[in-house]
């Protein structure tokens, strides 16, 4: 993939993944976990592929990991989560809004850190950094969803997952 056209992908993925959710939708199990794991895929083969971190570069890959799934987790406080036509739904609240640009700018203030310490922008990719937040989002909207005593949306993998979770 090209080094422009990487960026954009991620962008509009994350542009559509919070347009529909601001705009409420059926929590289905795969529309929660597939964005974080392709995001986290495209940006670990970034890093594999172009440009193998050792040391302090690690520990910086490591420190934005570990902020990222925090921040999602934090970020997954905050949307509604409701029973509607018999499994649940999500919408996206004022307060998730805030909890993105917080996270953006802790996100920023980290790669700013970073930089100061030496460490090239290619260590820190940003499909990387928004697939693990997201998938600490989808963490905490998971755990959050098992209380509501309802399935996921119907479609994809959901069945697996609510299986395991003791609702079919």
């Amino acid at each position: 993939m090209s080094d422009a056209l990487s960026p954009l992908l991620v962008v509009a993925m994350v542009v559509v993944v919070v347009i529909r959710r601001f705009k409420g939708e059926p929590l289905r199990a795969r529309d929660l976990f597939t964005p974080p794991v392709v995001l986290i895929g495209i940006g670990a083969y970034t890093l594999v592929k172009d440009v193998h971190p050792a040391g302090a570069d690690l520990a910086w890959v490591l420190a934005g990991t570990v902020a990222g799934v925090l921040l999602g987790a934090v970020r997954g406080l905050t949307p509604r989560l409701y029973v509607r036509d018999g499994h649940i739904w999500q919408r996206y609240t004022g307060w998730t809004l805030l909890a993105w640009a917080v996270s953006a700018g802790i996100n920023a203030g980290i790669g700013a850190l970073a930089t100061a310490a030496g460490t090239p922008d290619q260590v820190r990719p940003m499909a990387l950094s928004i697939g693990v937040s997201l998938l600490g989002e989808a963490a905490a909207l998971g755990l959050r969803a098992r209380t509501l005593g309802a399935p996921f949306a119907p479609g994809g993998d959901d069945s697996l997952l609510d299986r395991l979770a003791g609702r079919r």
